[in-house]
């Protein structure tokens, strides 16, 4: 049987917090509201979690999922990665500066010496390299990428907007290359900043996150 997915790590992790902090376990409608899902999607999640032998529930009372087995030593394996705003796959745009939520990624995605963000993607001008509307990306935080490399940049022409793109560096300008056949490539001399690199695309179909 294979294990949780990441989402279904992030419900177990934060059944154990609610239960850390107030001695019961949250309700049905409580985990939807946290993870801003669905009261179906919420019981979707914990039917599968209880599939896969990880909680237990007595679905006639409330407040009664309880963790199979102490998953401390799981969630110290975790990293928090902040979210930060929205990343346009297509025309730029502003993206908030204030923390929007926290997402948990199992420490073995991420490189121990790297600092990363989250961004939500909006558009589809990156859809040819499987990036789509909706997405969550995870980005490494570094101030230069390779040639080739998808980044997240700022704009400061493009009113002062984030983009994520294709990154080149060419003779005397930067391309930032979409992958919708649809779009064309821009050109900048300057005002382009590296934000980091693309590391992960988190993406929900319903109630699975992949």
């Amino acid at each position: 049987m294979k294990g949780p997915t990441i989402r279904q790590q992030a419900v177990l992790a934060f059944i154990a917090d609610y239960i850390n902090d107030h001695t019961y376990p949250p309700t049905i409608r409580e985990l939807g509201a946290h993870f801003s899902i669905s009261v179906k999607g919420a019981h979707d999640h914990v039917t599968a979690l209880k599939k896969k032998g990880l909680l237990k529930q007595d679905e006639k009372k409330s407040r009664t999922m309880e963790l199979v087995t102490n998953i401390k030593t799981e969630r110290e394996s975790f990293v928090e990665i902040p979210i930060l705003g929205t990343v346009a796959a297509g025309t730029p745009i502003l993206a908030e500066e204030n923390l929007e939520g926290i997402i948990r990624l199992p420490r073995s995605m991420l490189k121990k010496t790297s600092q990363y963000f989250a961004l939500k993607v909006r558009g589809d001008s990156m859809e040819g390299e499987g990036i789509m509307d909706g997405d969550t990306a995870i980005i490494e935080q570094q101030s230069t990428v390779q040639n080739g490399e998808i980044a997240v940049v700022w704009l400061d022409n493009e009113e002062e907007g984030v983009t994520i793109k294709t990154f080149y560096k060419e003779s005397n300008r930067i391309r930032l290359q979409p992958s919708n056949p649809r779009l064309k490539a821009k050109y900048y001399r300057d005002g382009v900043k590296v934000l980091g690199r693309l590391a992960h695309i988190i993406r929900s179909y319903g109630n699975a996150t992949l």
